[in-house]
């Protein structure tokens, strides 16, 4: 009778243990179907971005006619960024949650208090995805005529168009990247709304097409792999840099350095069927320093969890001029 229950338990145990086995392969093959997704949304997004932005293949052909990269993928693409209004079923609250799907963790909040924008930034799964960076506009700090024209189009969304995306779907969801969300502004509501919020005016017109990636210039050879060496590269063939904060924005511990481009100029069809050139998108440029505790590590070793992370609240209140006018007009 012993035996037969030694046995029977050896048998459940071998059972169970089959069991976990079992739950961790399919685990495992459900994490990469989802990974195989989010690489198929980033790709769709960067996609459609090089198409509006010229300066990304501008660059990624000197990268590699230098010999300094062989292909684009050559490149960590640090961070992409997105814009949004920061109203009911949109803003961070909704967009956020198509890449803490993908396994994105939420990280530290930024506020800017004179571009009445709030951000936050969200870190990826693991270091193959870049960083992602969503701001939006504090639609209630303004006046009440900004406030009306702004939601006279973002009343048009009555609910919270994440919900109803299937985000296993990557066709879904970069469809809903690049649709409109709602009609197309006029010219005149763009320009009243420029007047108070050049930010505001980009996301009525641009919505969520992606504002801008990152190139991350520590990983690239030497000579190459400082900001300001990679500037001088940028500037060398003909690509405009923003100089809002300087063309160099420094972290207040001097670990995180930020440049970037000055925004494509896109002709842009409003609702009356009138084009006129606006800020599109842009190319950023940063440099991750070594952080202290890791300085005597060879070079060979770093990897990214060695260097600074994370944002910088005054880098990125410049950087978003990027698409200002004050920039913008510099190269008409």
């Amino acid at each position: 009778m012993f035996k037969i229950k030694l046995q029977l338990n050896i048998i459940e145990i071998i059972y169970f243990l089959l069991y976990l086995i079992s739950c961790r392969f399919k685990y495992k093959f459900l994490k990469l179907g989802v990974m195989k997704v989010l690489d198929e949304v980033l790709k769709g997004l960067m996609d459609r971005y090089k198409e509006r932005v010229h300066d990304v293949s501008k660059i990624t052909n000197a990268l590699i006619t230098n010999h300094i990269i062989t292909n684009q993928e050559d490149i960590e693409n640090d961070h992409i960024a997105f814009r949004t209004m920061g109203v009911p079923n949109l803003g961070i609250a909704s967009f956020e949650k198509i890449f803490l799907h993908f396994g994105y963790t939420a990280e530290d909040k930024y506020l800017f208090e004179k571009k009445k924008l709030n951000a936050r930034w969200y870190k990826p799964p693991n270091n193959k995805y870049p960083r992602i960076f969503i701001s939006e506009l504090n639609v209630s700090s303004f006046s009440e005529n900004i406030q009306n024209i702004i939601k006279s189009y973002t009343n048009e969304v009555i609910s919270d168009p994440v919900d109803a995306l299937n985000l296993n779907n990557s066709k879904e969801i970069d469809a809903y990247l690049h649709e409109a969300l709602w009609r197309l502004p006029t010219w005149e509501d763009y320009c009243l709304l420029k007047e108070e919020s050049e930010y505001a005016a980009w996301v009525i017109y641009n919505r969520y097409y992606l504002n801008h990636y990152t190139i991350t210039v520590d990983g690239l050879p030497e000579g190459y792999n400082s900001l300001v060496q990679f500037n001088t590269f940028v500037n060398s063939i003909g690509v405009e840099l923003s100089d809002a904060g300087g063309f160099i924005k420094t972290s207040s511990d001097g670990l995180l350095l930020q440049s970037s481009t000055i925004s494509q100029l896109c002709e842009a069809t409003f609702s009356e069927g009138d084009k006129h050139l606006i800020a599109g998108s842009y190319v950023e440029f940063a440099e991750r320093k070594i952080l202290p505790k890791f300085k005597n590590l060879p070079i060979k070793e770093i990897k990214r969890e060695h260097r600074r992370e994370g944002f910088e609240a005054s880098n990125a209140d410049k950087i978003f001029e990027s698409t200002f006018s004050s920039q913008v007009d510099r190269k008409k």
